[in-house]
């Protein structure tokens, strides 16, 4: 049977192949998921338990509970400064969920998304499932993985449609400047391109850092689409609830095709979103000094070893390590560190063509456990000597 030619251009991740090869061993020490080791909130959970026992198990509305809906716009605007009208804002199965509807509302066939490089590699997979093209704008680790607005200027063609930021960033860590930011609004405006803003890790930042969301500037609410998640600043991942916010008239065809995709989300996990985002503030405050704490230590730990180092990441819990002077690539790397010292990293290639010589590594767990992946690092690196 021949199966479709989009589907049959998707690669297998190579995230999720690390961790299944990893599950098979019983004292690895995996670095390879952006899961944090948290759970959730007893608040939460308590939530979620209540509306179950208080009969709440039935379809919620497409576009989410008009409740949760109200909390989280009351959320964001004290959170970035902007005001939303719940009409504003759909309920999702978690942030995938609001990207691949987003994706699938604003292009059409052939259609161009400028993203920087290296990515979170399910952004070019969506961006191809839903028939566009993604556009590469290459970062270094000598600009602190930040996308130049001359570079974007550069890849611009008539076909560009859409311009995707993720700030923090999924693999780098890096932080996009507010200057920055205001250049590629104004190349927005100016080309009238719409943006979307994958804002999951904006309350993971380091160093007393201000997060800015680019729909901040003048002329930007109109013309961007924010993707939003409970999975990674309230730990809940397995709840899947996400968010997308932007233009009324975007969310009202997005919310249109949901019922065609995924009907509704999960009733019970909307409720524990409602306490997430009610009451969740210091809890998720709790986690970010602990991230913080394990960026510091594995920061200094992987620059003390020789043949590889890193610059230290500015937000979300995950560094970018560079081995080019190892003389191995990036997935042999990994194979051999996972099969020889346990421990499980992700090669970089699968995150942008210009990112073959890093591995990325997840310090979403335990500080005991981060010094014994470190630990093991280490050893493994000397091995090859």
């Amino acid at each position: 049977m021949n199966y479709s030619n989009k589907v049959a251009a998707i690669q297998p991740s190579p995230i999720r192949d690390m961790m299944v090869r990893a599950s098979r061993i019983d004292d690895v020490i995996s670095f390879a998921v952006g899961e944090p080791d948290f759970i959730s909130a007893p608040n939460i959970i308590a939530a979620a338990k209540r509306s179950l026992d208080e009969g709440e198990t039935k379809y919620a509305p497409g576009a989410g509970m008009t409740k949760l809906r109200e909390v989280y716009v009351n959320y964001l605007e004290k959170t970035i400064g902007v005001p939303y009208h719940v009409e504003s804002c759909l309920v999702t199965t978690g942030g995938m969920g609001a990207l691949f509807l987003g994706l699938t509302t604003l292009l059409n066939p052939g259609d161009e998304v400028i993203l920087s490089s290296p990515y979170w590699t399910n952004y070019g997979q969506q961006v191809v499932l839903c028939g566009g093209n993604p556009v590469c704008v290459d970062v270094t680790e000598e600009n602190e993985f930040i996308m130049s607005p001359d570079d974007v200027r550069k890849v611009i063609t008539p076909k560009s449609k859409v311009i995707l930021l993720n700030s923090p960033s999924n693999p780098t860590g890096s932080v996009m400047d507010k200057e920055s930011l205001r250049e590629i609004a104004e190349i927005a405006k100016e080309h009238d391109l719409f943006v979307i803003s994958d804002e999951v890790y904006r309350h993971i930042l380091f160093d007393d850092q201000e997060y800015t969301s680019i729909a901040t500037f003048p002329g930007m609410k109109e013309r961007t689409l924010i993707v939003d998640s409970c999975s990674k600043t309230h730990a809940m991942t397995g709840f899947r609830v996400g968010f997308a916010t932007g233009p009324i008239s975007l969310i009202r065809e997005m919310t249109k095709i949901t019922e065609d995709v995924w009907s509704c989300v999960n009733s019970s996990a909307q409720y524990a979103a409602i306490e997430a985002f009610s009451n969740g503030a210091e809890y998720r405050e709790m986690m970010v000094k602990e991230y913080e704490k394990r960026r510091n230590y594995i920061y200094e730990r992987i620059n003390s070893i020789d043949r590889i180092s890193c610059i230290k990441p500015m937000g979300a819990f995950y560094l970018f390590a560079n081995i080019k002077d190892i003389g191995l690539s990036a997935k042999e790397f990994c194979d051999r560190l996972l099969d020889e010292q346990h421990v499980a990293v992700v090669p970089g290639d699968n995150f942008g063509t210009n990112a073959s010589g890093y591995v990325r590594i997840s310090y979403a767990t335990s500080m005991e456990k981060i010094k014994e992946g470190m630990d093991r690092i280490g050893k493994f690196i000397m091995s090859l000597r």
